[in-house]
């Protein structure tokens, strides 16, 4: 396996200046490594995919210098328009390195390794993709001889050819690495905590949607604990950074119902102008989930802890706006939101961390759709 500390020692050799990009489980052992490195790599944490590539773009054009973006793939689909319409060697030629967590990896057998539902597809396309972009690749794993070779020649050729490239990373390429950092803040709250209180006080029949990570996890659990069915629930397993414009979608077309959004901060800060069009559902309760952290993959921190999310949300529009931090303040707040009219969000300041227990969903995300779309009364069957 490949020791994180010797991978950075190689990209810093290289002439690498810049690190940045939106953390990963396949990757969290290199993230925790760079944001404890303390040589003269710069470390961003990007909101988005496709801003790292900006990030990297601004300073290749600052220094000359290629900087590394790393993202699990399913972050490709962010990161297209500003490759091909920016970086690419026939528009203004930027080099970069890719580094990119290859979820729903496929084997030289050509066997595909078992992963979350929402990884499959992407799985089975992620080396496609690259192929279409024409960025060359190669993919790594523990077995890898010499990273500092790999790390020169992507330099090397990343340079010759004015361009990115990429470096694919399969499952368990990376050795264990135990972070230096810091404990989060102590909030009162739990994240399972915050859902558990929303479920108490909602009325039971009210619309869910639910972020990506371990909110949904959670929220399935809960449903499980209490017997009460997930049919209520639109778990969004995959698409990080959209929930909140599902509910608005769900919001617009069913203006008799109050629908409620699960949010992250994480997720948020992905798509945050999609607030100006959420604060227009007179139907729609936000609860954003804040816990500063990337908590499904390792905890890296977000901006959230210097945001005042309720503030963004009232200048984008938002009918009412609160953020609280206990449960005594959660509680008053939710038994006040369905006799509301207009927009409302919810910041709720939370610890990360979940339990080591926590299940996953057991029905797929294709039943989810149609439990809940019965539920809602639209239609669901499949064409023949």
């Amino acid at each position: 396996m490949i020791n994180p500390v010797h991978f950075i020692q190689a990209l810093e050799k290289s002439g690498i200046n810049l690190i940045t990009g939106v953390p990963d489980s396949l990757l969290k052992d290199f993230c925790a490594c760079i944001s404890d490195h303390k040589g003269r790599i710069k470390h961003i944490i990007a909101t988005n995919e496709g801003s790292a590539i900006g990030l990297a773009i601004g300073q290749y054009l600052a220094s000359s210098n290629p900087a590394l973006v790393y993202m699990q793939n399913s972050g490709l689909g962010n990161v297209v328009n500003p490759l091909v319409s920016i970086a690419d060697t026939n528009i203004c030629g930027i080099p970069m390195i890719l580094l990119i967590g290859w979820r729903g990896e496929i084997t030289a057998k050509k066997i595909q390794i078992n992963d979350e539902p929402q990884h499959i597809k992407q799985g089975e396309i992620t080396l496609a993709q690259l192929e279409l972009m024409d960025i060359p690749f190669q993919v790594i794993d523990g077995e890898i001889k010499s990273i500092d070779l790999v790390v020169k020649h992507a330099f090397s050729e990343a340079l010759i050819r004015s361009g990115p490239v990429a470096i694919v990373v399969r499952k368990n390429t990376f050795s264990k690495y135990i972070s230096h950092e810091g404990h989060s803040k102590r909030y009162e709250l739990t994240r399972e905590q915050v859902i558990k209180e929303v479920l108490n006080i909602i009325p039971s029949d009210t619309p869910i949607v639910s972020t990506t990570g371990m909110t949904s996890r959670e929220l399935f659990e809960l449903r499980r604990l209490t017997n009460a069915g997930h049919q209520f629930d639109f778990l969004t397993v995959g698409g990080m950074g959209h929930a909140n414009q599902i509910a608005a979608g769900l919001a617009f077309f069913k203006p008799e119902k109050k629908i409620l959004c699960l949010d992250g901060d994480g997720a948020l800060l992905m798509h945050a102008g999609s607030l100006a069009i959420s604060a227009d559902c007179q139907n729609l309760v936000h609860i954003l989930i804040n816990n500063e952290a990337h908590d499904s993959v390792g905890g890296q921190p977000t901006k959230g802890g210097n945001l005042k999310f309720d503030e963004i949300a009232h200048a984008f529009g938002y009918c009412h706006v609160a953020s609280v931090s206990t449960v005594d303040q959660l509680r008053e707040k939710l038994n006040d939101i369905f006799d509301m009219v207009g927009s409302v969000l919810i910041e709720v300041r939370c610890r990360k961390g979940a339990r080591s227990d926590l299940g996953r969903p057991d029905c797929s995300p294709d039943q989810n759709k149609v439990d809940f779309m019965k539920f809602l009364g639209g239609k669901n069957e499949k064409p023949s």
